[in-house]
């Protein structure tokens, strides 16, 4: 079993040191990721951390800007992966783990697939980053600004700024203690949520024009394609909150959102409100997530991904 001791004596023995996270990173990934980063280098490890998609509204948290799209050509001692359920969503950089000497995953998905040779899981917390400052404070770090920024950065975007279930007393005592350390909680909040490209406006545009209810109104669905994104001169992370906006319309149960991808796939992202599980929706199609909050990908066209989806979920609702 794997214990905060192990994960700290592998931290301090490593020479070289790579962290990583999954794919299309949302805003725990990221803080997770720079938050796991910003410490180690706080310890005089010289860590890399390879994210080839970093969304341009988290450019603002410390470390950003070291982010490599590309590693080098090597072997780690250590491979460090935060916010990741599967090592599938490692993706085309999961070499730089499954080559590693030793990988540690600290996670809190469900479904984790325990990849690593050390993990460290707890689905009960609402964010990766909130298991991070356990984990920091293990390894003696003090989580100053530059460091808290990132960790409230993931815990803001994973639970909706405190919106999802999961948020729990001590959620809000982590984020207290944090503020503590000079973090500008509504800074974050601003650039996380509410601070918009032209590109994402446009994207955003684009889905609410094609946006659709089914099972009277229980579901929304909707998708941008890869031509769109590029009549707007989209960036990564652009499509963020998309998936959001029909989940918070009145009756829905169930928001899809899908986005066409560079090999014609799309990614599906699924949002729930009241009592259907996404997460199993997206098990029965090779992804996975928590229970108001996953993601799978499927082949085809937006009319066919909608009728698979739509049947999955006619089952669940009520």
């Amino acid at each position: 079993m794997t214990t905060l001791e192990n994960i700290v004596e592998e931290i301090k023995k490593a020479e070289s040191i790579v962290v990583l996270t999954h794919e299309t990173p949302d805003g725990d990934a990221i803080g997770s990721a720079l938050g796991m980063y910003n410490a180690l280098k706080q310890i005089g490890k010289n860590p890399d951390i390879i994210i080839p998609e970093c969304p341009r509204n988290f450019e603002f948290l410390a470390g950003a800007n070291e982010i490599q799209k590309e590693g080098p050509n090597k072997n780690y001692d250590l491979a460090i992966a935060v916010d990741c359920a599967t090592i599938e969503r490692l993706n085309g950089w999961r070499n730089y783990f499954e080559h590693a000497n030793v990988t540690i995953n600290i996670d809190h998905h469900t479904k984790n697939g325990m990849f690593g040779d050390y993990n460290y899981v707890d689905p009960a917390s609402p964010a990766c980053a909130q298991i991070l400052i356990v984990v920091l404070e293990a390894l003696n770090i003090k989580i100053n600004k530059d460091i808290g920024s990132c960790l409230l950065t993931g815990i803001i975007t994973d639970t909706g700024g405190f919106r999802y279930q999961g948020v729990s007393a001590e959620t809000f005592q982590f984020v207290a203690w944090l503020l503590q350390t000079g973090v500008n909680v509504s800074e974050i909040y601003k650039k996380s949520f509410q601070m918009r490209t032209r590109s994402s406006f446009e994207l955003s545009r684009i889905a609410m024009d094609r946006l659709e209810f089914l099972e009277d109104g229980k579901i929304a669905f909707t998708y941008i394609t890869k031509q769109d994104e590029l009549e707007v001169n989209a960036e990564p992370g652009d499509h963020e909150g998309i998936v959001e906006k029909g989940r918070d319309i009145e009756g829905v149960e169930v928001s899809v959102f899908l986005r066409q991808r560079e090999d014609k796939t799309f990614k599906i992202s699924l949002r729930s409100n009241d009592y259907v599980n996404v997460s199993d929706i997206a098990i029965l199609f090779g992804g996975g997530g928590h229970i108001r909050a996953a993601g799978c990908k499927l082949s085809g066209n937006p009319e066919q991904i909608k009728n698979i989806l739509a049947s999955a979920i006619r089952k669940v609702l009520k």
